[in-house]
């Protein structure tokens, strides 16, 4: 018979995924547009754009330089958002492919790109159809009334109510006239023709950026200059620039101070010492008197053994006296070095406020303390039998009784009765 005819082969099927290889010019295309990011990169980078919607106002995200023209700077804000910047934001311009943070303004629908620009930098406006909500301008003030602020920005009349235009209360007006403001708009009705502005919340959101900026950069150890904001019983409050700081009253001075306003006053220029840091809690421990130089350092130079020194008593405690020789140092007078005699009360011999002079009896620098002496510096009474203590009031001694007035012995034994016999030796009784 005749052979069997071979199977036909099975068409080959092409595996899915597999792609023919780009030609060298699409590779190059790609990779140029790529830049220094992977695809990963890239498509995180997408995500920055809005699904559902336009991009809000005010938004702070990175973009892509892509083209630069004479006096737009075109960059990538991520998916198929793309957004233009004057070129004139820039003193040198971008090259292609550099990151950039921007700011977005509002979107175009007719060229179908945001409006963005350069933080710190504002949007140019030439009339209503420049001007949407949430942008920043920049308005220069031509007048002011009870309410506010009146303000120009373009060819348009605006207005910033006066609660707008600072942080804090503004008690003069008259002082931001002719001055040129950041501001955000927060009102523009073409038809009403009102367009109100705040340059207190461009204050608030670079408030907050600083303050973020600064929480980054804190660290324990650095030394920092801040200004006094408050006094308290318990402190002081210092700010540092955007983050508030607190140096406990035993961190102000070496010297025993009662309240913090015998050390610092508000508005005066500090250095101080980051000595603690909670992120959490959002509270900064600061320390003022730690860049100054500690008393303790050279009290065993200033004050050796033996030596005679002045001081004023500060304190009068049960076990002694507290001198007080120079800031930050202070030494005891114990009990048993104040006289040479005993002492009931430490009030008996010295009184607060009264300046002493005394001998060192001992110094430790490290602990912080200097022994004091009162008595080594006066000569001891001559010896009297018995010692009388210090304080004691003299008890007067008794008088010698009169020796006339001692008692005498009857000269003769005391009868009772009516000066007779008792009868009872009629019966042989013998009393």
């Amino acid at each position: 018979g005749r052979p069997a005819e071979p199977a036909a082969a099975p068409p080959r099927i092409r595996p899915p995924g597999v792609r023919d290889r780009l030609s060298p010019e699409l590779e190059r295309e790609i990779e140029a547009a790529l830049g220094d990011m992977s695809l990963e990169q890239l498509i995180e980078g997408s995500a920055v754009a809005v699904e559902d919607g336009e991009i809000p106002p005010q938004t702070s995200l990175q973009g892509r330089v892509v083209a630069i023209g004479r006096e737009e700077v075109f960059v990538e804000l991520g998916g198929r958002s793309q957004g233009v910047l004057p070129a004139q934001q820039f003193e040198t311009l971008p090259e292609a492919g550099t990151t950039l943070d921007v700011v977005v303004h509002r979107f175009n629908p007719e060229d179908g790109l945001y409006e963005v620009s350069l933080p710190g930098t504002v949007a140019d406006v030439g009339d209503w159809t420049d001007v949407a909500e949430g942008m920043v301008v920049e308005a220069t003030v031509t007048g002011h009334n009870k309410g506010g602020l009146e303000c120009q920005v373009g060819s348009l009349r605006a207005f910033m109510p006066i609660s707008q235009v600072a942080l804090y209360r503004v008690e003069d007006a008259q002082e931001y006239v002719g001055q040129k403001l950041a501001c955000v708009v927060t009102e523009a009705d073409p038809m009403r023709r009102n367009l109100v502005l705040s340059r207190r919340a461009v204050l608030e959101r670079e408030h907050a950026e600083a303050k973020q900026r600064l929480w980054d950069e804190l660290e324990v150890g650095q030394i920092r200059e801040g200004v006094v904001r408050g006094l308290k019983d318990f402190g002081a409050f210092v700010d540092l620039g955007g983050v508030d700081g607190l140096i406990h009253i035993s961190q102000l001075s070496w010297d025993r101070i009662g309240h913090p306003s015998e050390a610092l006053e508000v508005g005066q220029k500090v250095q101080v010492k980051i000595e603690k840091i909670d992120r959490r809690e959002g509270k900064v421990g600061l320390a003022y008197r730690d860049l100054s130089e500690n008393p303790w350092t050279h009290a065993a130079r200033n004050y050796p053994v033996k030596s005679r020194v002045k001081g004023v008593v500060t304190k009068i405690m049960d076990f002694g006296a507290l001198v007080k020789l120079e800031p930050g140092v202070a030494g005891l007078i114990h009990t048993s070095e104040l006289s040479h005699g005993r002492v009931w009360r430490v009030s008996d011999v010295v009184q607060v406020g009264q300046e002493v002079e005394v001998q060192v009896v001992s110094v430790d620098p490290e602990r912080q303390r200097i022994g004091l002496s009162l008595k080594a510096l006066e000569a001891p009474p001559p010896p009297t039998g018995k010692e009388r203590p210090r304080g004691e009031q003299p008890q007067p001694e008794l008088a010698e009784a009169d020796a006339t007035k001692r008692p005498t012995t009857p000269p003769e034994a005391l009868k009772g009765g009516l000066d007779r016999g008792a009868g009872g030796e009629r019966f042989g009784l013998h009393w």
